[in-house]
């Protein structure tokens, strides 16, 4: 990373970049770890692994050259986290069930955020984060002071109510508050996967794979017979949608 940094020889690319412009790469790459590990394909993931480390290295690189830390404070940085988030193995805490460490290490990381000065409940979440999972660390963080529904059922009466309101603003023709209704029921579709502990990102990756699947059905029976999809109709596709819904559940 240094070569291809050096203004001597180096890569024109890769001198242009700065932390902003890497940032959407570094987001990508974690995105293909986690295909890779939906796939099951673990050759595939020794390589996106490596794709990802690259982009530790390069921001790293950039801020050794800035004079703020290098590649190895990244590795101490974190080895002494690992360590002290962990007393229990590395020090003389008494042994604890997994649920009893993630609560001590959201405890501690609760004063970790109060030493920096980011005290607030909700502080520090990252923005960057994909919208779905950022809501469900923000509900998680405000149902451990108890602003949480106790059961998903009183979630799902808040799915209809929001559901509710959006169809009203749908007849209204309200552009902007459409938005900011769906973007409530979505936020509540969040807390919901919370409740349930399904991972809503995952969760919308295997619809949208199945989506994927299934009209890739549609198109080859059409093509079977020398068709297209736009050379179809809604009901004849959605027929074949079905057909191929009972054939997996098959």
């Amino acid at each position: 990373m240094a070569r291809l940094r050096d203004p001597q020889g180096g890569c024109a690319w890769d001198l242009e970049q700065t932390f902003a412009t890497i940032a959407p790469y570094t987001v990508e790459e974690a995105y293909e770890v986690a295909d890779a590990i939906e796939r099951g394909d673990l050759k595939d993931l020794r390589e996106e692994l490596g794709d990802l480390l690259f982009q530790v290295v390069f921001h790293s690189r950039m801020a050794e050259e800035a004079g703020a830390f290098a590649f190895d404070d990244v590795a101490e940085a974190i080895v002494d986290k690992m360590i002290r988030r962990h007393p229990h193995v590395f020090g003389d805490a008494g042994e604890r069930s997994s649920g009893e460490q993630v609560a001590a290490w959201e405890v501690m990381k609760a004063r970790e955020r109060a030493k920096k000065a980011k005290t607030g409940v909700l502080a520090d979440v990252p923005v960057g984060l994909p919208a779905l999972t950022r809501a469900v660390k923000l509900t998680k963080r405000a149902a451990r002071v108890g602003f949480d529904w106790p059961t998903p059922a009183e979630v799902i009466a808040k799915l209809h109510e929001e559901l509710d309101e959006l169809q009203v603003e749908i007849d209204a023709g309200d552009q902007v508050k459409m938005r900011e209704e769906l973007g409530d029921l979505l936020f509540v579709v969040a807390n919901l996967a919370r409740k349930l502990d399904v991972e809503p990102e995952d969760a919308l990756r295997a619809a949208n794979a199945k989506f994927i699947r299934r009209f890739g059905y549609i198109e080859d029976r059409l093509a079977e017979g020398g068709r297209t999809p736009d050379q179809s109709d809604l009901a004849e596709m959605d027929g074949l949608w079905n057909a191929a819904k009972a054939a997996e559940k098959g």
